[in-house]
């Protein structure tokens, strides 16, 4: 009979080979989106194809089962939370969801979505919704091949949030942003009503380019991002991928007359950085070096963008220097006004630059239409008409161009069917955590308005980061805060921060 041990370590190597070409795809997926010349786009997805098919092959390697099956029984297994435990389970969840999809497939996939999000780039610059649906098209029936592929038992659309939220159903996420809903367009229509609105000609004013970029890497520095394991550059739709155990690449788009644009999207993607070096890098390439979720990684990239930077405490301490940056903008503007103006609340047509009360019912609005698109109920051409009505629903405004309606995002350019959900959940994950980080850690504003952030990044990393994918989202949240997921904390800090801001 084999050893276990040396079974294991044979897995492990097998798994850190993998995740090696990973990493490869990684860095040709980030050179696509920043800095590759347009004509390279078709060879770009040939290489993007091939790479996919050669880790789809050695992912699905009959071997890795053969490993599998010998130290599911072995007493490897037998502690469900111990690291040799965790990176088999995970595994195994991962091997037999992939061995059910055909190469072609993936391949087709990877091709597709390639060539999507780079068509998807000039369409929303030209405004041109006839020129990506027939990608859009493509994309979503390959996504539904995935899905029967893997296979469901409530719904198609289950295997693909599955995929980025392990265990979770779209009968579990419905009735959470339904109810989430139904507490926020109240509060949305509260503010709207409310006498008391900040001076929005303080985000109008020249912030040049060069400077925000500065400004923002300052920022992302002091909240604890390492750059010497990372870098920021712009692109269409900002983002954070790792392309190897210290490289955490970061991307954001800036607004020559607003401010908010490029350094609260800084701020975003570097809480996921964050999260991505506080993994432990001596496992990276096994499931006890990776994040649990999307919904967990976005708890903390709204943590830092939210909790944190849009809190008026943070601004005591680097407003003087935001000022030093951008004296002409911000010169004459007191704290007090600034900090009311970064946190305006309306209605408005774009999720990344939605604030904290009206974004969850962005979402609402793309889970309905992914339901209704992967159901096969709802036609890629009838999809902007669509779009548009569900916006005049929930937030009372239609988007004037499709650039700034349905193709905004880039998650369906490249596939990411069944993402969106995520983000609400990563607010609801974050508001419970930073509850609890406020009752271990004692007074935060305090710490902010020091400029002090070592203290909550230190208890993220000891009772998230570390973790890996130990638990699940579910079961980490009642173990870090002591109760189950609910909407208690998120909805609690949106009434009593706007009540106080629009003196509701």
């Amino acid at each position: 009979m084999a050893d276990p041990q040396q079974t294991y370590a044979q897995l492990c190597d097998h798994a850190r080979k993998t995740e090696l070409l990973t990493s490869v795809t990684n860095v040709l997926g980030w050179d696509e989106q920043t800095y590759m010349p347009p004509a390279a786009g078709e060879y770009r997805a040939d290489q993007l194809a091939m790479l996919a098919s050669t880790i789809h092959q050695q992912a699905t390697d009959p071997q890795v089962g053969d490993w599998l099956a010998e130290l599911e029984s072995s007493p490897l297994a037998t502690d469900t939370e111990s690291d040799t435990s965790v990176v088999i389970r995970e595994m195994r969840r991962s091997y037999d969801r992939k061995t059910k999809l055909p190469a072609d497939l993936v391949e087709a996939l990877t091709r597709a979505t390639s060539i999507g999000q780079q068509v998807w780039v000039e369409a929303r610059k030209a405004n041109d919704y006839a020129q990506f649906a027939p990608k859009l098209e493509t994309i979503f029936k390959l996504k539904r091949e995935e899905a029967d592929a893997v296979g469901y038992t409530e719904c198609r659309y289950d295997a693909l949030l599955d995929d980025y939220e392990p265990h979770t159903t779209a009968s579990q996420v419905e009735p959470v942003l339904r109810s989430l809903g139904k507490a926020l367009v109240p509060l949305v229509a509260a503010i709207g009503e409310s006498k008391h609105q900040p001076d929005m000609s303080i985000m109008d004013r020249d912030f040049p380019v060069d400077v925000q970029a500065k400004y923002g890497s300052d920022v992302a520095k002091r909240i604890g991002f390492c750059f010497q394991g990372g870098r920021i550059d712009p692109t269409a739709h900002p983002f954070c991928t790792t392309l190897g155990p210290a490289d955490v690449r970061l991307t954001t788009r800036y607004n020559p007359r607003d401010l908010r644009a490029g350094l609260f999207s800084i701020m975003h993607e570097a809480g996921h950085g964050l999260y991505e070096q506080g993994l432990p890098s001596e496992k990276y390439g096994l499931p006890t070096g990776e994040a649990i979720s999307l919904g967990i990684h976005e708890s903390q990239s709204r943590m830092w963008e939210i909790l944190v930077g849009l809190s008026h405490s943070f601004w005591q301490h680097n407003y003087a220097d935001a000022q030093a940056a951008f004296p002409a903008a911000l010169g004459d503007v007191a704290l007090d006004d600034f900090h009311f103006a970064i946190n305006e609340s309306k209605p408005s047509l774009i999720r990344v630059e939605a604030d904290e009360a009206t974004y969850n019912l962005h979402i609402l609005i793309r889970f309905e239409l992914e339901l209704a698109l992967v159901a096969d109920e709802l036609s890629i051409a009838d999809l902007p008409a669509a779009w548009n009505a569900k916006y005049e629903q929930y937030l009372g405004i239609t988007p004037p161009s499709d650039a700034l309606g349905v193709m905004q995002d880039v998650h369906w350019s490249h596939g990411l069917i069944g993402y969106f959900p995520t983000y609400s959940l990563g607010n609801l994950y974050s508001a419970q955590f930073f509850a609890k980080a406020k009752e271990d850690l004692g007074d935060l504003d305090a710490q902010f308005a020091q400029g002090d952030y070592k203290p909550l990044l230190d208890w993220l990393r000891t009772n998230i980061h570390q973790h890996g994918k130990r638990y699940t989202a579910a079961d980490l949240v009642e173990r870090v805060t002591g109760k189950p997921l609910s909407s208690e904390a998120l909805l609690s800090h949106l009434s009593d921060k706007f009540g106080k801001l629009y003196r509701l």
